[in-house]
Order: structure tokens, then sequence, then C-alpha cells
């Protein structure tokens, strides 16, 4: 292998804090009910507007009448606190060092806008960990539509067949199969390894360092 693409929330990093916050504070400022914590979680893997349609329809507004509203106040509170108590897993930041002591080039694709993308990797990893950070952007199909992930081997300089694809939930599943890359994903995210299986993963790993086996 010659590069790995990862997933942002639930892979790289425990994000789930600042999601949950910027969503109970987008429907309380639009004067709505809150949502649970474990529906906010289920809701993220879309990007931002599915997030933010499904919360809207479970705090009971009409997700169509209200979404730009909601895009508009959820864009400004979450680009504030986007990093809101943002954590690295265990042993990423070990794994990362090792694989790039291997010569892979590592890079993130999110389905988070693309501005708190940067944020969020920078805020965790810095700067130089990773070759290219791409969210979600205007006239790139957010995943699992694979145009994201070609962009990346563009940049990268690798075919699909010399890179691995890391992520944590079905929506991740789709987008490898899709573009046509060796997929793996994550138990210790934002689904449960049955959900994993039941969308078709087939390889899971429980520990970070056992990515090193696929490289």
């Amino acid at each position: 292998m010659k590069a790995c693409i990862f997933d942002l929330d639930g892979t790289l990093g425990d994000t789930r804090e600042s999601l949950v916050y910027s969503v109970g504070r987008t429907l309380k400022e639009m004067g709505l009910p809150g949502i649970t914590r474990e529906e906010c979680i289920r809701f993220v893997g879309n990007g931002a507007r599915c997030l933010m349609e499904r919360a809207l329809e479970a705090s009971g507004a009409g997700n169509e009448v209200r979404i730009e509203e909601g895009m508009e106040v959820y864009g400004r509170i979450f680009d504030e606190f986007c990093t809101y108590q943002v954590e690295a897993y265990e042993g990423i930041r070990e794994l990362l060092e090792r694989l790039k002591e291997k010569g892979l080039l590592l890079a993130v694709l999110s389905n988070k806008p693309h501005r708190q993308t940067l944020k969020v990797v920078r805020a965790m990893y810095g700067e130089d960990v990773f070759s290219y950070v791409q969210g979600q952007r205007d006239g790139i199909p957010r995943k699992p539509d694979p145009a994201g992930i070609h962009c990346a081997l563009k940049e990268l300089g690798v075919r699909a067949e010399d890179c691995l694809y890391i992520g944590d939930s079905e929506v991740d599943v789709r987008t490898g199969r899709n573009a046509g890359l060796k997929t793996i994903c994550v138990s210790w995210g934002f689904r449960t390894k049955e959900e994993l299986k039941a969308a078709g993963a087939e390889y899971i790993i429980d520990r970070a360092e056992e990515l090193l086996q696929y490289v």
C-alpha cells in the first residue's frame, strides 16, 4: 500500500460532543424542542444538511419548512464550536506515525463541511501529518459518492488498488465499495460492530495498531 484515506468523525477522533452541543444550541435558538444525544449521533455521517434535516424532523419541525434557517444557524454555531471537546482516539497518533515511517501518504475525507474539517484535523493532529484534507465542498458530491475519493487519489498521486480507506459507518462501507478501495472499518466509532457487519463491512479492527497488518 502507498496511501491511507481516513474518515474523520468516529474514525480519527471522537467529535460527538461538538456535534451534540452544536445541534442542541441550534434547536434552542430556533425555539424548538431538543433531541437526545443518541439521536444526534445516529444522524451523523451524511453531511451537515442531512444532520439538520433529521434533527429538525426529530424535534417536530417540518424539515422542509425550516431547513434553510437551520443550516444558517447551525453553520454559524458549529463553526465556533466544531472543536468543542474533540479528542483523538487512543493509539491513533502512534498509528499515523508508524504509517508515515513506512512511507505511506495520509489523507482525510469527511462529510463535515470543509472549513470545519480543517479546523478539527488541525486541533487534533496539527498541520504536518496529512498530505491532503478534504471536507464537504460545493461541486463534490458527499460520501458515499466516490467523487471525493477520486479527488484524494488524484491529489496523492496513487491508484485505488494502492490505497486503503478507513471509516466507522455504513456510509464509509459504501464509499469504499463505490470507489473500489479496500475498506477497513473501526469498531470504536459511532456505529457498533454489529451495525458495521450488517452494512457489509468485510474488515473490522478493534484497536488502531491492527491497521498495520493491512499495509
